[in-house]
């Protein structure tokens, strides 16, 4: 099991990072790893980046049947 710390590194490290992927290199599971990136983005030390819907080739993010669900999540180190 990761600690922030190592979760904090592990993003400097990369740049950017999904959740799922930050649970598969850290070998924590996802959940866990969301709350650790919650509680850092709550101290002001990550932040939360999605893609922008407008940059869909095909056009149809906007009326797709689950919701957005091709819009990722990214997670930075706040500078």
């Amino acid at each position: 099991m990761a600690s922030m710390i190592e979760l904090r590194d592990t993003l400097a490290l990369q740049g950017r990072m999904e959740a799922q992927q930050l649970s598969h290199v850290l070998h924590t599971p996802q959940p866990m790893i969301e709350a650790m990136l919650l509680r850092l983005e709550a101290m002001g030390k990550a932040k939360r980046v999605t893609d922008d819907v407008s940059d869909c080739l095909s056009g149809s993010c906007k009326s797709c049947p689950e919701g957005k669900a091709c819009v990722r999540e990214w997670w930075v180190l706040q500078s």
